[in-house]
């Protein structure tokens, strides 16, 4: 089994219910392809650094996959098709940071 980082950017107006749509639809297809989601983080609404399709912003969603090549071949093939993703990407690593928040807000920097 190889370790994938893989992330996903929504259109900016879609609801908070179709994100959660979209996170459960590829963790479906990511399951049925004999994959396992090691950990998934919501990184939310972010400036993109130029237009795509018309979207100054993007909702983020990035999944950490322990699976074989086929998985992802059958989430890339998904997302192709999938009118409310920008723009996916998928990269194979050897070791997961499972620990690491990139985008989570520590305590201190709100005071």
């Amino acid at each position: 089994m190889n370790f994938y980082e893989h992330t996903l950017i929504a259109r900016q107006d879609i609801s908070p219910n179709q994100i959660k749509q979209i996170q459960d639809k590829y963790t479906k297809i990511i399951e049925n392809n004999e994959g396992n989601i090691l950990k998934f983080e919501s990184w939310g609404l972010l400036h993109l650094s130029y237009l795509i399709k018309k979207n100054k912003k993007g909702n983020y969603l990035h999944f950490k996959i322990e699976g074989k090549g086929k998985t992802i071949k059958e989430l890339e093939k998904s997302e192709k098709i999938d009118k409310n993703l920008l723009r996916y990407l998928t990269v194979k690593v050897k070791k997961l940071d499972l620990d690491t928040h990139y985008f989570k807000k520590n305590e201190e920097e709100i005071k």
